[in-house]
């Protein structure tokens, strides 16, 4: 497997590619930290520095802080995060299977796709700027009632310059904040090693482990002579490294999951050769529609949320708050609709992306059927019926794993920021997104003559005998890329030295 690793950095273009991620995400990160003209982050800071401190988070606190990478804890450019893209590209997949003219462009392949592109784009900036000004002016007006238990006399003001310059100015940065995020996204897919979007969302999502391992830590051995024996810390301690050991294994094996459908192929001639019949399988996986039902319906919550929240901080009406309130994690309101949403984008994206009509005349027409079904109608009936009671199944572990945290944070009182790597969006979304980045990379080293991650890494003796040079375009590229990323990293670690002497 180490050999396999160390293949990934002997192709030229995995390097490039690797290295131009990088400095892309380093990019991402750097706006989540800059914090946005005319508002002082610290009383911010502080405020959710007792709330983790008094084991309270959740709700916006939580998990759009999750989704954002601590951004708009901030107050930073990118407070916004990628969710706006989320929430319009959910909006668009919905109205594509209501509107024919949209459905029709998904047929119409790359213009099709493009075209929807677009839409999607146009309908981030209306988000983006429908969010941002609420945000903004729940900022200036009412931070008390955004941030419930905030205030300004104890933490000071937030924001510090005239209202006006801030709302405009601020809307204007937080839009651009999330526009840029998703070019940055599109050029990791087309540049980088795939994933964009998924990748931006689990680079925030792991940029919170650092502070979640000190939380732990202080949960376990924070309590003294006067908690409990070192024993029962050590069994505390091997306790929760088991179950996040078995959440993350069920999680693999639930997203790698498949049942294997036997499909048996007849005689056929091909010109003047006659092939036997063989045996195959059709693969259908257990949870076919992977982070997406989890993310989407972390979205959609979210968004009404949001806007409830930014309307009852904007004008102080405690109708918004209250709805805000009833769509935030710990109200059961939430997760009879978290469920709900989870099934429904099961099915939804298993009806989208997954044809069993389409399946059925593939395999008669190709000689192929499934032993004991007839074909045609009643192989897509089989199909149908399989894949339903598979997406039921995964719709199940979906919704388990999505109120895990909530339940270690409320029942066991287990941190926040503990609870969210236990399960739940954002251990999901991390698992499925690295095991498809891990099967990219493998595409990748498989089609250069390399046996890959899981086998025993072996290069073949063209490539062994290949000459390394550094000279050429790929090497200027590499080098251009190596300075570019290490004065990225220079210039932000200056920029945390000066902060941290301050």
């Amino acid at each position: 497997m180490f050999a396999g690793f160390a293949n990934f950095f002997r192709v030229p273009e995995l390097r490039s590619r690797l290295f131009f991620t990088l400095i892309l995400i380093f990019v991402a990160r750097m706006g989540a930290n800059i914090p946005l003209p005319g508002l002082d982050p610290v009383p911010l800071r502080l405020f959710f520095a007792d709330q983790v401190a008094a084991a309270r988070g959740g709700g916006l606190v939580g998990l759009y802080n999750m989704f954002t990478g601590g951004a708009m804890l901030k107050g930073a450019i990118f407070g916004l995060g990628i969710m706006p893209y989320i929430s319009a590209s959910i909006v668009m997949q919905l109205l594509a299977v209501v509107m024919p003219s949209l459905a029709k462009l998904q047929l119409e392949g790359e213009v099709g796709r493009h075209r929807i592109a677009q839409y999607t784009r146009y309908l981030t900036l209306a988000i983006c700027l429908l969010q941002g000004i609420l945000l903004v002016a729940a900022l200036a007006n009412y931070p008390g009632k955004l941030f419930t238990g905030f205030d300004p006399r104890h933490y000071g003001a937030i924001v510090v310059a005239g209202k006006s310059w801030f709302f405009f100015s601020s809307t204007l940065f937080l839009t651009t904040g999330t526009l840029i995020l998703v070019w940055l996204g599109d050029q990791i897919s087309q540049r980088g090693i795939g994933n964009g979007m998924s990748l931006l969302i689990v680079v925030g999502i792991l940029s919170s482990l650092p502070r979640s391992l000190q939380q732990m830590a202080q949960l376990i051995f924070g309590g003294g002579t006067s908690g409990p024996s070192w024993s029962l810390r050590v069994l505390q301690l091997l306790g929760m490294s088991a179950l996040l050991l078995a959440v993350v294994l069920s999680m693999i094996a639930v997203t790698q999951g498949q049942r294997k459908i036997p499909v048996q192929h007849t005689k056929h001639m091909v010109g003047n050769r006659l092939y036997s019949g063989s045996s195959s399988f059709l693969p259908l996986k257990v949870n076919y529609s992977g982070v997406m039902p989890i993310i989407f319906g972390s979205a959609l919550l979210l968004f009404p949320q949001q806007i409830f929240a930014y309307l009852g901080g904007a004008t102080g009406m405690r109708f918004f708050q209250s709805a805000s309130y009833h769509l935030s994690q710990g109200s059961g309101s939430y997760y009879v609709l978290y469920a709900l949403l989870i099934f429904a984008f099961s099915y939804l994206w298993v009806a989208m992306m997954f044809q069993p009509n389409q399946v059925a005349d593939e395999l008669k027409k190709n000689g192929g059927y499934i032993p004991g079904v007839r074909p045609g109608v009643a192989t897509a009936q089989f199909l149908d019926f399989a894949m339903t009671r598979l997406t039921f199944a995964g719709a199940i572990f979906l919704t388990a794993i999505a109120i895990l945290p909530d339940f270690l944070y409320f029942s066991l009182h287990v941190p926040y920021g503990v609870a969210l790597f236990f399960g739940g969006t954002g251990t999901l979304i991390t698992v499925g997104v690295l095991l498809e980045m891990m099967r990219q990379v493998e595409t990748y080293l498989v089609q250069r003559n390399y046996d890959g991650f899981l086998k025993k890494a072996k290069i073949s003796s063209q490539l062994r005998h290949r000459p390394r040079s550094w000279k050429g375009a790929d090497g200027r590229g590499l080098r251009g890329l190596g300075l570019g990323l290490g004065t990225l990293l220079a210039v932000g670690l200056l920029s945390w030295i000066l902060r941290m002497g301050r």
